[in-house]
């Protein structure tokens, strides 16, 4: 099981996150050509994974918002974009942690550490 933090909003200000969270799923909104070279290249999100939806709390803000929970169920292939569904199990925290650089649309995978620990506790 790996953990994951992930963004919402496309265009840094159109936020998905209620959209996501209400219907069961969370979408990277970028094609396959324009995905993140940590994600593009890298592992990848898989079933049974934990993922997190983050949003920044401003310039300069060393912090990061913590607002949805959940655990991965399927992550659908077929298609240019990176598609999970997920049951969001913990729904409109509002969870300040250290953002260790997390600004980007995805991050990890990271195995758990404190600093998992207090995105994901429970």
């Amino acid at each position: 099981m790996k953990y994951w933090l992930v963004g919402a909003s496309w265009g840094g200000q159109d936020h998905q996150d209620q959209s996501f969270v209400e219907n069961g799923y969370w979408v990277l909104g970028w094609e396959s050509s324009e995905q993140p070279d940590q994600f593009a290249k890298g592992e990848k999100i898989q079933v049974g994974d934990r993922i997190a939806i983050k949003r920044m709390k401003g310039q300069g803000s060393s912090e990061i918002k913590i607002l949805h929970i959940g655990i991965v169920k399927g992550v659908i292939a077929e298609t240019d974009k990176v598609i999970c569904v997920v049951d969001w199990i913990v729904k409109n925290l509002d969870r300040n942690v250290e953002s260790r650089g997390c600004f980007k649309s995805i991050h990890g995978p990271y195995d758990k550490d404190e600093w998992i620990e207090k995105i994901f506790c429970l």
